[in-house]
């Protein structure tokens, strides 16, 4: 019997809604045609990616998820969004119902066969905000688009992973903290809690500090033009240390699966 991690694309039963039949890849399939360029893919991901509502593929009768090409293109896309232009999922969405990143998509088919690094070469641009945390979002609103577990999300304000605003008596949270409590999420399915975060919590506040020591004294200055380019450095920064701490911790990890 197949299963949904099925790695047999010619063997997908046929879509319930009658569609035309595309080549379907099952999800075992497309995670595996995505491991070279993105060694750090997997099933659970690109569930996650699904359930964010950034990825819509066609179901058999069975519940079997069928990817197309077109699929493919619009998740490869996706990643290198994430990884080059260092882009939060939230943002990646509007940037995909926008049609902003429609040339995008063309340009992952076009190059979809050449090395990587054609991609990386592109010029990136800082998808962090230091000076606005975005809309606020009630807990309850967090837990329905997260599927959170409540107490891991108190746990998180425990150990100062997220800090929530108090409203009339609620909780809510920034955009920030709502996709920290994402990942989290995600984490957590392989055993991960709150406390074992405390690492990545006093990591984070390092880089801030070394950040704010380079750029400190732009960022006191009166001058409100220079004041901007401060800050503009500052998440030109951040974009290019998180790329960093992703470059390294990829080759920690290559080390460890020899």
């Amino acid at each position: 019997m197949a299963t949904a991690n099925d790695t047999n694309a010619q063997a997908a039963p046929p879509a319930e809604d009658g569609r035309p039949q595309q080549k379907a890849m099952t999800i075992g399939v497309v995670c595996k045609g995505l491991a070279q360029e993105f060694p750090d893919i997997s099933i659970s991901k690109i569930r996650y990616i699904e359930d964010q509502k950034l990825l819509n593929p066609r179901r058999t009768a069975g519940g079997y998820r069928l990817y197309s090409a077109s699929d493919m293109v619009r998740l490869r896309t996706i990643l290198r969004l994430q990884r080059d232009e260092f882009l939060p999922l939230r943002v990646i969405r509007q940037e995909l119902a926008s049609g902003r990143a429609a040339d995008g998509e063309s340009a992952v088919a076009a190059d979809a066969g050449r090395p990587s690094s054609a991609a990386s070469k592109r010029k990136r641009r800082a998808s962090v905000s230091v000076t606005d945390g975005g809309a606020m979002y009630a807990l309850e609103d967090v837990l329905e688009e997260t599927r959170a577990d409540p107490e891991l999300v108190r746990e998180l304000e425990d150990y100062g992973v997220i800090k929530s605003e108090l409203r009339a008596g609620k909780h809510y949270y920034d955009e920030t903290e709502r996709e920290i409590i994402g990942a989290v999420t995600e984490l957590a399915r392989y055993g991960v809690g709150g406390r074992n975060l405390r690492v990545f919590r006093s990591s984070a506040d390092r880089e801030a500090a070394l950040l704010q020591q380079i750029l400190a004294p732009a960022l006191r200055s009166r001058n409100p033009e220079r004041r901007k380019e401060a800050l503009e450095a500052l998440e030109n920064l951040a974009a290019i240390a998180t790329h960093l701490k992703h470059l390294l911790l990829i080759r920690d990890l290559r080390k460890i699966a020899k």
